[in-house]
């Protein structure tokens, strides 16, 4: 019986200073990230057309950046709807998920997926006074926010956003985190 070897992996692609895509997302899985939703409502089209619509994604890479003003980043990637809007709407909102909305940062996350306004239609929310987002309900922060500034970077956009409202409408449970490819909570 003729021996056969085993087909060989393609070989990881290197960039240019030497690491691969894959020794990358291995290497930045081991960040612990808080998960935050983001939010923003479409207008119509048209003033006499169908109303607008919200919009979602899950978000990992989430920051703080300045207290005096307000100020927090998201990235995007490029292309993507969320991008896509924000370059457009300059209000959005952001929930910071507790360890109990898995299902939610689940929800918004997957790839595929059917329409934003079939994802809203079992979450209790509110919308924002200021930026008319869907801002989720049991989250453990609440902000609204305005893009003050985008930055390219890479494959991503990095949204600067001023905070324009902020809220606490849950202090029950724990954040939920995302590490090593899954959702986690803290314990």
């Amino acid at each position: 019986m003729p021996q056969t070897s085993p087909t060989p992996s393609p070989a990881p692609i290197l960039h240019a200073e030497g690491v691969s895509d894959d020794e990358f997302r291995a290497a930045m899985s081991r960040l612990a990230a808080g998960v935050v939703l983001i939010t923003a409502h479409e207008p119509p089209l048209t003033q006499d057309g169908p109303r607008g619509e919200d919009v979602g994604m899950t978000a990992t890479a989430f920051m703080s950046v300045s207290l005096d003003p307000p100020l927090v980043l998201v990235s995007l990637r490029n292309g993507s709807r969320m991008d896509d809007l924000l370059a457009e709407q300059p209000t959005w909102g952001a929930s910071v998920l507790s360890e109990s909305q898995r299902h939610i940062a689940g929800r918004f996350s997957m790839k595929g997926r059917i329409s934003d306004r079939l994802l809203f239609e079992d979450i209790a929310y509110t919308r924002g006074e200021l930026c008319g987002s869907p801002l989720m309900g049991g989250a453990l922060a609440v902000l609204e926010c305005r893009t003050e500034q985008r930055v390219e970077a890479g494959d991503h956009t990095l949204v600067i956003g001023r905070v324009l409202k902020a809220g606490l409408p849950s202090s029950d449970g724990g954040p939920l985190t995302y590490f090593r490819g899954r959702y986690r909570h803290l314990g």
